[in-house]
């Protein structure tokens, strides 16, 4: 069983920031499968199912993503090397699409909270959404919309990214690497 985790934050005024890059493959792959709701109150989220993959959306806040995640990992006893963790990425620029398993959590705090739960040896596809001109701004700038720009861009990185977590259930990691690692939208001006 694989198990694909879409960081984000709950509630509508999180619902397009860039912080819940996540939770928008995440729905997107739902859909796309035809995924049916499999949520209980204990997994602290929404949890879909299809066939043998797992898409889950923490509810716990982004800083406690970890809580949810050990327990769906723990109830359906899934292997560290099947769990793929979908969040955003302010090191990388808007568009860019990397794979990367283990490593630091980059001040991170989905990823920070994960770490503490389940250990760092987790597959991550990190998703780039920039970053701003100050470190004091990262906060504000996360839990932001996408400027008008990537608005519209967005869908398409979506949906590469969808299909780069549909190539992982069937192909090795070098190679969805090299298939869908993007150093950002092709024709993207912003």
């Amino acid at each position: 069983m694989t198990l694909f985790v879409g960081l984000g934050n709950p509630g509508s005024q999180y619902e397009n920031t860039r912080h819940n890059i996540g939770f928008k493959v995440i729905d997107k792959l739902v859909d796309d499968l035809g995924a049916r709701d499999i949520s209980k109150t204990s997994f602290q989220g929404k949890l879909y199912r299809s066939a043998n993959s797992l898409f889950l959306k923490p509810t716990t806040f982004m800083n406690l993503s970890g809580k949810s995640l050990q327990t769906v990992k723990n109830f359906f006893k899934i292997e560290l090397e099947n769990i793929i963790v979908i969040h955003d990425d302010i090191d990388l620029p808007f568009g860019a699409v990397r794979f990367k398993k283990g490593g630091g959590h980059g001040g991170h705090n989905g990823l920070r909270s994960i770490d503490s739960h389940i250990t760092k040896e987790y597959l991550r596809v990190r998703v780039g959404v920039g970053k701003p001109e100050h470190k004091s701004q990262v906060s504000d700038y996360v839990l932001h919309e996408f400027n008008d720009e990537e608005k519209k861009v967005l869908q398409r990185l979506i949906e590469h990214v969808v299909k780069a977590c549909k190539a992982l259930l069937q192909e090795e990691l070098n190679e969805v690497r090299s298939k869908y690692s993007l150093k950002s939208i092709e024709g993207l001006n912003v």
